[in-house]
């Protein structure tokens, strides 16, 4: 696949998100990654999670933070890059909670940890398995009365990491969370992942490990990753620079669509939402849920329902009962699901 070749230039691509001094840092590394793999490199029974908690928490400090769509984006999403030295491993499909500072204003309390899926491989964007990147929007609320955005109502947590600048200090807790691993030890898995908006996150994670880094995972994956996005239009698309090298690079091996729902009209003459574009290929993966494809969702909890019933509609036209067929992917852990 060409992988170290594919490397290099993910390397020269990451530079983007890194600063000067860490993208200096990476031209020296060893091409491979393998210093951070379980023995064998699928096994993850030995998983850590939770290991820093709310109580004592783990300081991390802001590598860069960079807004990363365009001037047209319903909103602003930024990629924050946080240094972790090395002490606080995690795994793709894993998340950091983020406590932001201060008090609540209605009983001076702590505020609440906020959990954030991680949005590099285990790595980092700088391959040196000492930092981590959060994909993270900015939570704003618009006042149709006062025409303006109401400060009061905006996204405590959000707002904090996307303001925050190079030596920033974070509180975290975690790696949290085990439903949203890839399952390796079978290289021939299908991967199926529909997100929208930051629940592009892991997927991101997903796709360095498989195609842009020189792991033990990517040099023996022979199946299909095949990413679902979803966003208003062109300028909210996220990291799309790095899956249309994906996609070029590897034809067989991974697959991108996109819903833009400002910029498409679903086959009903309607907007393009994300459970529209999926069910353009219902069939193809129902087949592939049937052959052992796992399935991922990640973000707004309001695409599951169209996709459900897309996929109960076809299980009915096979004479299948569409309860005991998804219970039966639950059982096979096929159907991965961090919704909010």
């Amino acid at each position: 696949m060409m992988k170290v070749a594919f490397l290099a230039a993910t390397i020269a691509s990451a530079s983007a998100f890194v600063p000067q001094s860490a993208s200096k840092a990476g031209s020296s590394l060893n091409l491979k990654q393998d210093f951070l793999e379980f023995t064998p490199y699928y096994d993850v029974s030995n998983l850590k999670v939770n290991t820093y908690k709310n109580k004592a928490p783990f300081t991390g400090k802001v590598v860069s933070t960079k807004r990363i769509v365009g001037p047209k984006a319903t909103g602003e999403t930024c990629h924050i890059i946080i240094d972790h030295n090395g002490d606080f491993p995690y795994v793709e499909g894993q998340s950091w909670g983020v406590i932001p500072p201060g008090v609540r204003e209605k009983d001076g309390k702590p505020h609440a940890v906020r959990l954030y899926s991680i949005a590099s491989s285990r790595y980092g964007d700088d391959m040196t398995g000492k930092t981590g990147s959060l994909c993270v929007r900015r939570a704003t609320y618009w006042c149709p009365e006062l025409q303006a955005e109401d400060p009061a109502k905006k996204g405590i947590c959000s707002n904090f990491l996307c303001d925050t600048a190079p030596g920033a200090e974070i509180a975290m807790t975690g790696p949290a969370g085990k439903v949203m691993l890839m399952p390796e030890e079978d290289p021939t898995t299908d991967y199926i992942m529909v997100a929208t908006g930051t629940g592009i996150a892991p997927f991101r994670g997903f796709v360095r490990r498989l195609f842009f880094e020189d792991t033990p995972a990517s040099s023996v994956y022979k199946g299909q990753a095949w990413l679902f996005l979803g966003v208003a239009n062109t300028d909210a698309l996220l990291y799309d620079d790095e899956f249309q090298d994906a996609k070029a690079r590897f034809p067989d091996n991974f697959r991108l669509d996109y819903a833009l729902s400002r910029e498409q009209d679903n086959k009903k003459g309607g907007k393009m939402y994300i459970q529209d574009k999926v069910e353009e290929y219902a069939d193809e993966i129902f087949n592939k849920l049937e052959n052992g494809a796992h399935m991922y969702f990640c973000g707004l909890k309001g695409m599951m329902p169209g996709i459900q019933d897309m996929l109960a509609e076809v299980c009915k036209s096979k004479g299948i009962d569409y309860e005991e067929w998804i219970k039966g992917l639950k059982n096979n852990k096929q159907w991965h699901v961090e919704v909010y």
